[in-house]
């Protein structure tokens, strides 16, 4: 079966295995399955940064100051949640927008190079007792965490969109 040439792939978990309800990899492309595979770790990125986004002002209230001094517009105005979308200037969303274009175009991301892998070159976390990048093992323990936790992280943003929206809190 095509699927069977997945099963060993990085990142194919317990307890659910190599899952696959949709279908896409019935034909056995590696090539293919190699894209969705960067896909899934950069969506998982996201989602993580936004779930955190999300809760952090919740938590922790919000930055003093301005968003928008020319508008006048403080962060302790912009309301947490879908409510926020219409409150930020679309010289905010300009920001957004064009940082997300760097971060797609400033690293090769062609398939075989690091970047297709996720390796972006840049971490969060520098080099010491943590983290160690030359140590193989460590490195695909955290890589697997890291789609593990994408994965939860892509389901649960999507479930505090869906109650704000049902809601509106």
């Amino acid at each position: 079966s095509p699927l069977r040439a997945f099963e060993s792939e990085f990142g194919i978990q317990a307890p659910a295995g190599f899952w696959d309800p949709a279908g896409f990899c019935k034909d056995g492309d590696a090539a293919k399955f190699a894209r969705r595979r960067q896909t899934e770790i950069k969506h998982g990125r996201v989602a993580m940064l936004a779930a955190m986004g999300y809760m952090t002002p919740e938590i922790t209230g919000k930055w003093p100051g301005y968003l928008s001094p020319s508008m006048g517009i403080k962060f302790e105005d912009v309301p947490n949640g879908l409510a926020a979308l219409s409150k930020v200037p679309a010289a905010g969303w300009g920001q957004i927008i064009a940082w997300m274009a760097y971060c797609e175009i400033s690293v090769n991301q062609k398939p075989g190079t690091p970047g297709a892998k996720g390796e972006l070159g840049w971490q969060g976390i520098p080099p010491g007792p943590s983290y160690n990048p030359n140590d193989k093992e460590s490195k695909s323990k955290k890589l697997k965490s890291e789609i593990a936790n994408g994965r939860l992280a892509m389901m649960a943003i999507i479930g505090m969109f869906f109650q704000d929206g049902l809601t509106g809190s």
